[in-house]
C-alpha cells in the first residue's frame, strides 16, 4: 500500500506560499506557510497534519486491540499534540503527546491501560516518529 500526497512551493521561507494536495482529494491545494506555520494564519501546517496522522492510526490502533480482547469502544476520542522546538541550528519535532478519552463498557483500568500502551507502540505513525511520544489515557 502506499499512498501519496504533494507539496508545491513558490518563494522564499518566510514570504513564499504553497499548497498542499492528497491523492484522495481530502486535502485539495489547501494553502500553507510561514504564517501558517508559526504563527496562527488559516491554513494547514506540516506539524498539524502529522498531529492528525498520528491521533487517527493511534485510535484505529487502540480499536483493534480493544476488539482482539473482545471489547467493543462506545468512543475513543484522541487528540495529538505535535511540538516543534529550535534545535542545533533548525527545528526538529521532539515530542508527540497523545491524549485520549475512552468509553469501553466491561473495560477495567489495568487492561485498558495496557491496551493503549501496546496501540501506541505498534501504530505505524509512532513508529515512524523519531521524538518522544508520551501518552495520557482517561477511561470514562
Amino acid at each position: 500500500m502506499i499512498r501519496k500526497a504533494k507539496a508545491v512551493w513558490q518563494g522564499t521561507g518566510r514570504d513564499g506560499t504553497g499548497a498542499i494536495t492528497t491523492d484522495s482529494g481530502v486535502l485539495s491545494s489547501s494553502p500553507y506557510g510561514f504564517k501558517t506555520r508559526f504563527e496562527s494564519a488559516p491554513g494547514t501546517n506540516p506539524e498539524e497534519l502529522i498531529a492528525a496522522a498520528h491521533a487517527g492510526c493511534f485510535t484505529m490502533a487502540l480499536a483493534f486491540q480493544l476488539q482482539t480482547a473482545g471489547f467493543t469502544p462506545e468512543e475513543l476520542t484522541t487528540e495529538a499534540a505535535i511540538s516543534l522546538d529550535s534545535k542545533d541550528g533548525g527545528f526538529t519535532i521532539t515530542k508527540s503527546a497523545l491524549t485520549l478519552t475512552a468509553k469501553v463498557p466491561g473495560l477495567d483500568k489495568a487492561t485498558f491501560d495496557k491496551l493503549a500502551g501496546v496501540a501506541e507502540k505498534t501504530c505505524p505513525v509512532s513508529k515512524l516518529l523519531n521524538a518522544e511520544i508520551t501518552l495520557e489515557a482517561t477511561l470514562a
